[in-house]
């Protein structure tokens, strides 16, 4: 069975009583699932191509479809209400996936992620995830403004909120769907959070303590928001994000970036972009691989023809406290 993709264009605030619905169902019944890249899950669905759900994990994780009796009478009924589920040559499919992250559920776009609208979860989730744990470790939770920008799933304010305690988190997204589970997930996760529809850093006032961000980054890939990252080889967009949130750092506030950066002739363009930008300013500049080679089937596309590897890198700046 070929699996299509499944909008969330239809979600709306009705259907979120619904999701958290969802998620306290699956947190009951210790629902664990850590999604894997899209080639690494069209591979595995590829080992039987008519394979159905057996397991809530082939039905929230892997997005099989299933018969209406695999799933009991109450849950069917929640996301029957909620519009959660799609028809398809008979069976079921659930129209979100659920994915586990230290503890918490986060719901996010079923599989294959190729609609517009889709919110991503998966392995750079994750890898952002623990670039934060790293570098907000020991941070004073002193209250003050986190924005998450593109906020996609809302994985990320949540382990900020952890660590950091804000007194404001604004999220942001250009996709209402992205904000609709961020809102569940984050409620789900008991942080609160104020959400914002715009590119970047539009509708959010005022000076801010910390930024985070995992922009898209790759190139070539017009149509899905969540994957275009523009021109310089996809590092458009991190930094336009990077140069409107250093504009708006407080003294002592900090940015946190995750994004990929294509490697071409062993250098690190989006690095070499960004250090130029930030170089005249009162900023402390951190910036490491987290890991060298990631999405290497990209490599495949011409907008890559040049390309040796993409890393995954983590940028951090500190406006410095004596800045005026």
């Amino acid at each position: 069975m070929t699996l299509r993709a499944l909008s969330l264009r239809d979600l709306d605030g009705a259907s979120e009583p619904h999701l958290r619905s969802l998620l306290e169902f699956l947190h009951g019944v210790g629902h664990h699932f850590v999604p894997p890249s899209p080639a690494t899950h069209r591979r595995v669905l590829q080992r039987d191509p008519e394979r159905e759900a057996r397991t809530l994990r082939d039905v929230f994780g892997w997005s099989l479809a299933f018969s209406p009796d695999l799933l009991p009478g109450r849950l069917l009924d929640v996301l029957r209400r909620g519009g959660l589920l799609a028809e398809e040559e008979g069976r079921l499919r659930s129209r979100v996936r659920v994915a586990s992250l230290e503890g918490n559920l986060f719901l996010h776009s079923a599989f294959p992620t190729t609609e517009a609208d889709a919110v991503f979860f998966g392995p750079d989730t994750y890898r952002f995830a623990s670039f934060l744990r790293e570098e907000l470790a020991g941070a004073p939770a002193a209250g003050g403004v986190l924005v998450d920008i593109g906020t996609g799933s809302g994985a990320g304010a949540v382990v900020a909120c952890d660590l950091v305690r804000p007194a404001r988190a604004i999220l942001t997204d250009i996709n209402p769907a992205a904000l609709s589970l961020a809102r569940v997930n984050t409620s789900q996760a008991q942080c609160e959070v104020e959400l914002v529809l715009g590119e970047g850093l539009e509708g959010v006032e005022g000076s801010l303590d910390v930024v985070i961000a995992n922009p898209p980054f790759i190139a070539g890939d017009e149509g899905r928001p969540y994957r275009d990252g523009g021109d310089l080889h996809g590092a458009r967009i991190s930094l336009d994000w990077a140069r409107a949130a250093v504009d708006r750092l407080a003294p002592d506030g900090r940015l946190l970036l995750y994004t990929g950066s294509a490697i071409v002739n062993g250098v690190d363009r989006f690095r070499r972009a960004v250090e130029a930008m930030l170089a005249p300013g009162p900023f402390d500049v951190g910036y490491r691989e987290l890991d060298p080679d990631i999405f290497g089937e990209q490599l495949s596309d011409p907008a890559y023809a040049d390309v040796e590897r993409i890393a995954a890198v983590g940028l951090t700046v500190r406006r410095r406290g004596n800045a005026a």
